[in-house]
């Protein structure tokens, strides 16, 4: 993602819960919350709220191995995250007019 704020993602769309759900599908089938919240500039404490709504909507679930949590995109989640890509695709395609 640019690192030029666009003015449609700004108006539309709030950065980080987006970022977040595009940097899940973008790290393939595992990620953990800390890479991910390095990935949105975000605190980590605020990542994992984010992932906590994510989940409540099922968008995403957790596997814990050991000590380590990883988080998976669900078939919804994954559907989600596409759906955003192509947007922020359209959004930068109508502003570079």
């Amino acid at each position: 993602m640019n690192k030029q704020k666009n003015a449609l993602q700004e108006l539309f769309l709030h950065d980080k819960p987006v970022k977040i759900l595009m940097g899940l599908s973008s790290n393939g089938s595992k990620s953990y919350a800390s890479v991910l919240a390095k990935t949105a500039d975000c605190t980590y404490s605020h990542t994992v709220k984010i992932l906590d709504m994510f989940k409540k909507l099922g968008l995403v679930q957790f596997e814990k191995s050991g000590r380590v949590k990883h988080i998976n995109l669900t078939g919804t989640g994954e559907d989600v995250a596409q759906d955003f890509a192509s947007i922020t695709r359209r959004f930068t395609k109508i502003e570079s007019k």
